[in-house]
């Protein structure tokens, strides 16, 4: 059976499924820019916003819990 066969979600590049340490990428770099972008909402999974907190946790109540 001949090994599957990916491409990097990042760059595109062909990779064998079995053999690639950083998969679904191809390298760290490539895992990297994909962390990035989710982390700078560059892209998302599509669905309804989270409703609003009625009590919203502040940093003000943070300091005053270390106090």
């Amino acid at each position: 059976m001949s090994p599957v066969r990916v491409q990097c979600p990042t760059c595109q590049r062909d990779l064998d499924w079995e053999t690639a340490p950083f998969r679904p990428f191809c390298s760290e770099r490539c895992r990297l820019i994909d962390l990035g972008a989710w982390l700078s909402e560059q892209r998302a999974i599509a669905g309804e916003s989270a409703p609003a907190e009625e009590n919203p946790v502040t940093d003000a109540d943070f300091r005053n819990r270390e106090n």
